[in-house]
């Protein structure tokens, strides 16, 4: 289900604490001190231990029985026995005796499964302009999603209000167990502090996952919201367990919307430079419809297409009809002029992601972002400009698997990376703390 509105104000009173009131400033990385333990770097990648290997099996593939676990994942019949009496003892995995062998006898016949039903993790996508709450599975299935639009202000009172809208909204459930918070987010995130510098926002050094641990008391993990969505194509696209040699492959992903950014996977990894991610926002572009500095993003995000079908009077100035969804409205209603803005639009992003692919020359190429999933009829504009720009041998173009829920995938895949990588760790962490009142 998809709700599109402001979370209630109604306060859910939280365990009890002392309350700390944030402030607009800065805040250094020692003022959430007891916190530090529960912020956990994201695993963006393609785990090979044991348990994470057995856990892979169960979940893409169960109910499943341990020999077939034992050949699907190359572990012994003795090992897979250790780590599914493990994942059972954690909660993770259930028994389905009621699907064993007829005949068979004693348990390393009886099939095993995930254990979804008792638990949830909680993803947050912060976008410029709209904030995704989404509760997900351990499958990585949306269960529910809410959007809000992000928190203004001042930065203390903004992540007061993230913290206080996601307590709420965990509060809706009363069956589920929360196990681990993730955060998607543009900007430069230090995984490691849970930090984040968001010049859009206007917030510095902004205590983002420290926060969200204090409010919640869960294991938190923070990742730049292009690395997240190019995480969730490597571990829930579905597409890595069809292609032999998919794990050693390299991937590049590109995104659009209101924003422009790329990430690459490498060898089963989403490659997180310790600096930040790189930017593409400044790669030449020039479009005389649509405008802009000679930049990528200032030319093809939502609001230079917006400014520019303002400027042409495809759409109004203002009010409710001057919207992206308002001149896809118009374009699919025959206009030309909307038409042609948009195909204008789709080559620009052709000839970049071509430029891109040009000098990374990924062995897979995958696009996501609203710039391409929400209006589909420009795909064949891209791949054309694609096709003219680049200089290399032909290589397909694939779409994200996402669609225009690609950013509640990215935050649902940062909520899940440490239980996918480590589940019985990562099960031990997310035990139940109460947030420690401030001295």
């Amino acid at each position: 289900m998809r709700t599109s509105a402001t979370l209630p104000v109604k306060p859910v009173k939280p365990v009890a604490r002392t309350k700390r009131v944030l402030s607009a400033a800065p805040n250094p990385a020692g003022r959430y001190p007891h916190t530090r333990a529960r912020i956990v770097a994201p695993a963006l990648k393609v785990a090979d231990a044991a348990a994470a290997s057995v856990f892979s099996a169960a979940r893409q593939r169960g109910p499943i029985a341990r020999d077939v676990i034992a050949q699907v994942s190359g572990l012994s019949i003795a090992t897979v026995n250790r780590q599914v009496t493990a994942l059972l003892d954690a909660g993770v995995l259930r028994e389905r005796a009621d699907l064993a062998v007829s005949g068979a006898i004693g348990r390393p016949r009886v099939p095993v499964e995930v254990n979804h039903e008792p638990f949830l993790t909680l993803g947050i996508h912060i976008g410029a302009r709209t904030t995704s709450i989404v509760a997900t599975d351990l499958f990585g299935r949306t269960l529910d999603v809410v959007e809000t639009p992000t928190p203004r202000g001042s930065q203390g009172a903004a992540l007061e209000s993230l913290a206080n809208s996601a307590r709420r909204y965990l509060s809706r459930w009363h069956r589920r167990r929360p196990l681990w918070v993730g955060i998607a987010a543009g900007g430069v995130v230090d995984s490691a502090t849970g930090h984040l510098d968001h010049p859009r926002l206007g917030w510095s050094d902004a205590p983002v996952g420290p926060v969200l641990v204090e409010a919640l008391g869960l294991p938190v993990s923070i990742a730049s919201h292009v690395d997240a969505m190019a995480g969730a194509e490597l571990l829930l696209g579905g597409r890595r367990q069809q292609r032999a040699g998919a794990d050693a492959a390299t991937i590049l992903y590109f995104y659009a919307r209101e924003t422009v950014g790329y990430a690459l996977s490498i060898g089963g990894r989403v490659h997180s430079p310790a600096s930040g991610p790189g930017t593409i926002a400044a790669l030449p572009a020039h479009s005389e419809i649509l405008g802009g500095t000679g930049q990528l993003e200032s030319t093809v995000s939502d609001e230079a297409v917006l400014v520019a079908a303002r400027r042409r009077r495809i759409v109004p100035a203002d009010g409710p009809g001057s919207t992206m969804q308002a001149l896809l409205k118009v374009a699919r209603g025959g206009s030309a002029p909307a038409q042609e803005l948009l195909a204008e639009r789709a080559r620009v992003l052709g000839e970049a992601v071509a430029l891109l692919r040009d000098m990374l020359n990924p062995d897979d190429l995958v696009v996501g972002g609203q710039a391409f999933t929400e209006y589909p009829e420009g795909m064949a504009v891209v791949e054309e400009a694609f096709a003219r720009r680049s200089v290399m041998p032909a290589r397909e173009i694939r779409l994200t698997a996402f669609g225009n829920r690609v950013q509640e995938a990215g935050a649902g895949v940062v909520s899940l990376g440490g239980l996918y990588a480590d589940p019985i760790g990562a099960m031990r962490r997310a035990q139940p703390r109460l947030p420690e009142a401030s001295a």
